[in-house]
């Protein structure tokens, strides 16, 4: 009964998972490869579905669900103490017929079979090693395929027998050394070359199932050689080099005259890569990659045919910094022309600033079909008087044309909220709006938040932080805190959000220290939200209003709905803004109403009026 029949998966190749103990395994993303750049968490489509090029685990392990062939369990090497009883009870896959076996259940010991000391669990088995087989008779078919760490499996069927059979002749002596890198000499048979047999010298022999011993040596003592795990990995290694190595010749640009973008442009090269830069494995022996590498060949090691096409010297100085194809600009003032010509040849009686007036009353979608209608409409669209806010939420990916639009008709306020903004896609944004007053970005993530620490926002006078998650005190400093990389000559040490005015911070674990990094570096903050902010409580309040603090003659607005540490005793410290104008206390559960309606009626400098239970409202 052969191996293919057995069962599903008999002789087939079983995917290796990682070890996650390696120093591949524990390290992160490098956010740099081409696989990074296709994950979606670095902006990218998310297609490849490939791990980093640096976090290929060297060491992978058989997947938990691997059990034994012939006995059907799993591994069972942590029950007994001895080493040849762990080895015994230990799975192992042959790396030629892939066959995962206890040693113990073939009644062979450790020293029958060639253990492969690269990978775990992994060995030639006894039975390939007396036939004298290799990884190469089996790794020559169509069914061949390729793990996540580079190696190369073998076809699903597996040809040889693992019932009890008489043993075969005993193969020729292999040789174990690197074979020559000159010609074979001439008094040594071999195959028929596969060029004589098309030119009609030789018939065509047919392929054999039982693949052919290896040519016997007479040039002495045999060499050992590296084991073919140890070539594959390697090899893969190179490959990955290689792949890092080979230019860019596609174009990123983008023809789509779209609404959003009707000029083409797009982000950058990084966030539109080209088909070479898909991270696949070019195919072995194209003609393409022997054009593109000038037909300088590369030999592996122990074998006598070329591998690569390449020049494997030393390793290149890194690349520059790709800049970017295409530079995103927003459209003049006054673009040309101030009429609006007609089919007949004269100019429309209106002027440009009339247009204008009139375009200021329509929606974004009414001013989309505007653009559509001439090409003077739609460069008059562009105006930024007539995007005052743009609105992009709850959008689960942006694309590079919407960016471009974004940038061209720079918004006052940008709502990001609930996107799936990347941190480049952020940074891109930030840095050409710098007109930038309102950003909203409630509800992303942290790692692309995390793009307002290296970003400069002059102008922006409104944040909202609102429900991100898992943001901590470390990032917060890093938001708060001035840029470490100050420009030559200057000794102003200014925050980031020093011309902040409102800030909204609900449901972040927001902590005193937090809070003390911020009275220090938003000073003129009027209006505050940290409603729902677990952490914030009565000692929270008094930083807010101490004597030392900015806060106390700015503040306006205030909200505290929601925070449940809060009591009446931190109540009378609202007495000490003089400019209050509105305090919401609601659903703070150790908050009386009474003491509430108290304060109403004492307040800074007049009273409140209540339209609910705990929100305290006072016209200006």
């Amino acid at each position: 009964m052969s191996s293919s029949s057995r069962g599903p998966g008999a002789g087939a190749r079983r995917r290796r998972t990682r070890c996650r103990r390696c120093r591949a395994c524990v390290r992160t993303e490098c956010g740099d490869c081409h696989f990074c750049r296709d994950m979606k968490k670095f902006g990218g489509p998310g297609r490849m579905k490939q791990s980093c090029l640096l976090r290929q685990c060297t060491a992978p392990v058989l997947p938990h669900t691997a059990v034994c062939l012939l006995c059907g369990e799993a591994g069972k090497e942590d029950t007994v103490e001895g080493e040849e009883e762990k080895f015994g009870l230990s799975l192992m896959e042959c790396t030629i017929c892939n066959e995962i076996v206890h040693p113990g259940c073939l009644k062979m010991g450790k020293a029958e079979g060639v253990i492969n000391a690269e990978i775990p669990n992994c060995w030639e088995c006894p039975r390939c090693t007396q036939e004298g087989r290799t990884s190469k008779d089996a790794g020559e078919g169509p069914g061949r395929r390729r793990a996540d760490n580079g190696e190369e499996g073998a076809s699903l069927g597996s040809g040889w027998k693992l019932t009890e059979e008489p043993p075969l002749p005993p193969p020729p002596p292999r040789r174990k050394g690197p074979l020559p890198a000159g010609p074979p000499p001439e008094d040594v048979p071999g195959p028929p070359k596969r060029k004589e047999r098309e030119a009609g010298n030789e018939p065509p022999t047919p392929r054999k199932k039982k693949p052919k011993p290896p040519l016997a040596s007479a040039e002495g003592p045999a060499v050992p050689s590296p084991s073919p795990q140890r070539e594959k990995l390697e090899r893969f290694k190179r490959m990955c080099q290689l792949l890092e190595r080979v230019p860019d010749t596609s174009s990123s640009s983008s023809d789509s005259d779209s609404d959003s973008d009707s000029s083409g442009t797009s982000l950058s090269e990084d966030e539109a890569p080209g088909d070479t830069r898909n991270g696949r494995r070019p195919a072995r022996g194209s003609s393409g990659e022997k054009e593109n590498r000038g037909g300088r060949r590369a030999v592996r090691p122990g074998s006598g045919g070329p591998l690569l096409s390449w020049p494997l010297g030393p390793a290149p100085p890194p690349r520059p910094p790709q800049l970017e194809r295409h530079v995103v600009r927003p459209p003049p003032r006054s673009p040309e022309p101030d009429t609006l010509p007609l089919a007949a040849g004269s100019d429309h009686p209106l002027p440009r600033a009339a247009w204008l007036r009139v375009f200021q009353h329509l929606g974004p979608r009414e001013l989309c079909v505007c653009m559509r209608v001439c090409r003077t409409w739609s460069r008059w669209c562009y105006d930024k008087r007539l995007w005052p806010r743009m609105d992009l939420s709850r959008r689960k990916s942006l694309t590079p044309p919407m960016l471009s639009g974004v940038v061209r008709r720079q918004p006052r306020a940008l709502d990001l909220s609930w996107t799936g903004v990347s941190k480049k896609q952020l940074m891109w944004l930030l840095n050409r709006l710098q007109g930038l007053q309102e950003l909203v970005l409630s509800g992303c993530s942290w790692l692309s938040v995390s793009a307002l620490g290296s970003a400069p926002l002059p102008a922006l006078r409104l944040l909202d932080l609102r429900w991100i998650e898992d943001v901590k005190d470390s990032q917060l400093r890093e938001l708060l805190l001035p840029p470490p990389d100050t420009k030559p000559g200057q000794t102003e040490n200014r925050g980031r959000l020093q011309g902040v005015a409102e800030l909204r911070l609900a449901g972040l674990e927001l902590t005193d220290a937090s809070l003390r990094l911020l009275l220090r570096h938003a000073p003129q903050l009027s209006a505050l939200d940290l409603s729902h902010c677990a952490h914030v409580g009565d000692p929270s309040v008094h930083l807010l209003t101490a004597p030392t603090s900015p806060l106390r003659e700015t503040l306006v607005h205030l909200n505290l709905a929601g925070c449940h540490r809060l009591t009446d005793h931190c109540l009378p410290l609202f007495r000490r803004c003089p400019r209050l104008r509105r305090l919401d206390l609601r659903s703070c559960r150790q908050l009386s109403p009474e003491a509430c309606a108290r304060l109403a009626a004492a307040g800074p400098p007049g009273p409140f009026r209540c339209p609910e239970e705990k929100l305290l409202l006072k016209d200006s």
